[in-house]
């Protein structure tokens, strides 16, 4: 699975968007409240470090079982320090990938979350970076939309 760069946070500008108070229940309706709690900026909610974010966008199907699919954007902090089990934007051998950080027990590895592909053994003549802490997902659900699965069921912020 690799990435394409969209871009840094800062080249976004705020954009608030209404938030309602009432939460919509995913098994029986509810009767709708007619008010608005506030607005809410994804920007605000998906970035804690704005000057550290950037944005990537997935190819391939390494990381379905952790609810990342084709065409995600997802939301990366390059301030967080990777720990063992957080799914990462790294450089293998001047590649990006989007895997899980697995550090104990050594050797590191970096795992796919799709039984049909391999974990990667980060051997010491390995060139690997960490480039950042994904801390959000971002996707479609409509038909037809940024590319990536609609409809598929998985959670939406990793």
């Amino acid at each position: 699975m690799s990435c394409i760069l969209l871009g840094d946070y800062e080249s976004v500008s705020r954009l608030n968007i209404p938030m309602f108070l009432e939460r919509v229940s995913a098994g029986f309706p509810s009767p709708a409240e007619d008010y608005v709690e506030k607005t809410i900026d994804l920007n605000e909610l998906c970035i804690q470090h704005p000057a550290a974010t950037f944005f990537v966008r997935v190819q391939g199907e390494s990381m379905v079982e952790a609810g990342i699919y084709p065409g995600d954007v997802l939301v990366v902090d390059r301030s967080l320090r990777a720990k063992h089990g957080d799914i990462i934007i790294a450089s293998l051998e001047s590649e990006m990938t989007v895997k899980q950080l697995h550090l104990t027990p050594p050797p590191v590895r970096l795992l796919p979350r799709n039984s049909a592909y391999r974990p990667i053994t980060v051997e010491g003549d390995m060139g690997m970076e960490v480039f950042g802490v994904v801390t959000n997902g971002i996707r479609s659900l409509k038909r037809g939309g940024l590319g990536g699965q609609p409809g598929r069921a998985g959670p939406l912020a990793t």
